[in-house]
């Protein structure tokens, strides 16, 4: 198993012009964004905005695990299996898409998610593989 980014949700920001150097934590959960910079001239060092980003990002993500749901069947899964779920995707033209997706956590703080075309595979079928799929995943 890999080891996961230690820069994980961490960019560098450059901005000579600005006079912007740093770091920048980005992260979204559940529709809601976390943001933070953390600048090298208040940390005294690139390194040392680099460790603070780290730590907050470290403690922001064991708060948002805390508080995580338990994934259990819901009366609003219609489809019967945990993470499998029909979805519509609108263009920007108007055209609707439907597929089954597959969505599954494979460490902590990450995140897979695979699609499959209803019209592409019929109903039944994508359904399958979306099955199969969550299912090859958590198991990997």
């Amino acid at each position: 198993m890999s080891q996961p980014d230690p820069n994980y949700a961490i960019a560098r920001i450059d901005l000579p012009d600005a006079g912007t150097h740093g770091w920048q934590v980005r992260l979204q959960r559940r529709g809601i964004k976390y943001a933070k910079f953390f600048g090298d001239r208040v940390h005294g060092h690139p390194e040392h905005a680099l460790l603070a980003a780290r730590r907050w990002r470290n403690a922001l993500l064991e708060k948002l695990t805390d508080q995580a749901r338990i994934c259990e069947r819901s009366p609003r899964n219609s489809s019967g299996v945990v993470g499998v779920s029909k979805i519509t995707v609108s263009a920007a033209n108007g055209t609707t898409y439907h597929f089954w997706q597959a969505t599954w956590s494979p460490a902590p703080g990450q995140r897979r998610c695979v699609k499959f075309s209803i019209k592409r595979y019929g109903d039944r079928e994508a359904f399958q593989r979306a099955v199969e799929a969550r299912t090859e995943g958590i198991n990997d």
